[in-house]
C-alpha cells in the first residue's frame, strides 16, 4: 500500500466534495480508499475492500454513520470495526474488521495518512493564512496525466515563471530573464520557504515546500494577503490530482470564487501539457538530467524524496 509515498498526510479532496451519507473511493499512490462520514460528519477512510469477499466499499452507503458493504450488508463503523452481520447474530464480529485508515478535515480539505489503523502519531498542519476565520477558501481540483513528482517540482520552480506565465503570474519577470537569479532557501521544521533574488535584491514574493507534497505561494499584497495553496496528491504512477486552494483577505463573498478559481485554473493549465511532456514521468536521479544554480530548489526536492519517500510503503497484514 502506499508505495514510495507511506506515512505522510495528504490533502485528498475538497470538503464540499464530501457529503453526508455519501461514499467517495479516493485512490493515493496506487490504493483506493473509500472515504465517508460518520454520525458527527467527522471523515473516515477504509481500505476499500470489503474482508469478506473483497467488494468495492466505495459501492456501498451509509446508515447510521457506518459504512455498509454493498455485496452483504456488513457495517463498519470510523475504526473499521464491523457492527453488523445480517443474518449472522451470533458472529465474532471483532474479527471481521475493514481496514482503517486516518481521516482529518482541515482548511476547507479532506486529508488521509498513508499508514494504516484510525488513530496516527501525528497531525497535518498548514500555513496559518489557510486557518484564518477571517480568510475566504476556495478550491478546484484537477488531473495531471505525469508522476506526481513532476508535477511537485514544477510547483518549486522559479525560473519558468517568466517563460510558462509570462502572461500571467510570471510577466514581471520577463525583462530580467538575462539578469543572475539566485535561490534562497531557509530551512523550517514543515519544510522550507523559497525566496529568489535579482540583482542582489530579494524579491517579496516567496513560496513554501510542506511535507510531503504541498506549495504554498504567498502573493505580496499591501495591507492585505493572498495565498495559492496547491497539493500534488499521487494517483498512481502515471496520474496525480492537483488541489488547489486561494486563501484571501479580501474580496470575501462567495460570488468572487469563480474569479480565483478560473485563475488557478488557468495557471494550472499553463504548465499542464509541459510537465506532462517530461521524459520520464518520474524525476530520476539528478545525475540523469542537467541541472543549474537556479535549480537549487528542485534539487533539495529531489533529495528529500529519494531519502525520505522513494522506496517507502506500508504493508497489509495477513488476512
Amino acid at each position: 500500500m502506499f508505495r514510495d509515498f507511506a506515512n505522510v498526510w495528504t490533502p485528498v479532496a475538497l470538503t464540499a466534495q464530501l457529503r453526508a451519507n455519501d461514499v467517495m473511493r479516493i485512490r493515493v499512490a496506487g490504493t483506493a480508499l473509500a472515504v465517508f462520514r460518520d454520525t458527527h460528519g467527522t471523515p473516515a477512510a477504509v481500505l476499500d475492500r470489503c474482508p469478506h469477499r473483497g467488494a468495492a466499499l466505495s459501492l456501498g452507503s451509509v446508515r447510521d454513520g457506518c459504512l455498509q458493504c454493498p455485496y452483504h450488508g456488513w457495517r463498519f463503523d470510523r475504526n473499521g470495526q464491523c457492527v453488523q452481520v445480517p443474518w449472522n447474530p451470533d458472529a465474532k464480529r471483532a474479527a471481521l474488521h475493514a481496514l482503517a485508515i486516518p481521516a482529518r478535515e482541515l482548511s476547507g480539505q479532506i486529508w488521509i495518512r498513508t499508514s494504516l489503523g484510525p488513530e496516527a502519531p501525528d497531525a497535518p498542519t498548514v500555513h496559518e493564512s489557510l486557518l484564518d476565520p477571517k480568510t475566504r477558501l476556495t478550491g478546484i481540483e484537477t488531473i495531471w496525466h505525469t508522476h506526481w513528482t513532476r508535477a511537485m517540482e514544477n510547483m518549486l520552480d522559479w525560473p519558468h515563471l517568466a517563460f510558462v506565465h509570462r502572461g500571467s503570474i510570471g510577466k514581471d519577470l520577463v525583462p530580467f530573464s538575462a539578469e543572475r537569479m539566485d535561490t534562497l532557501i531557509e530551512e523550517h521544521e514543515w519544510g522550507w520557504r523559497v525566496r529568489t533574488a535579482l540583482r542582489g535584491a530579494v524579491r517579496p514574493g516567496m513560496l513554501d515546500f510542506r511535507r510531503p507534497n504541498q506549495m504554498n505561494l504567498h502573493i505580496p499584497m499591501r495591507g492585505r494577503h493572498l495565498t495559492l495553496a496547491v497539493a500534488c496528491v499521487p494517483l498512481d504512477e502515471h496520474r496525480t490530482r492537483l488541489l488547489l486552494m486561494a486563501a484571501r483577505s479580501f474580496a470575501r463573498a462567495a460570488i468572487f470564487d469563480w474569479f480565483f478559481n478560473r485563475t488557478n485554473r488557468r495557471i494550472a493549465d499553463e504548465d499542464r501539457n509541459i510537465v506532462e511532456s517530461s521524459d520520464p514521468p518520474q524525476i530520476p536521479a539528478a545525475s540523469a538530467e542537467r541541472s543549474v544554480r537556479t535549480d537549487k530548489a528542485t534539487l533539495r526536492f529531489r533529495s528529500y524524496y529519494f531519502s525520505e519517500l522513494h522506496g517507502s510503503l506500508c504493508r497489509l497484514p495477513p488476512a
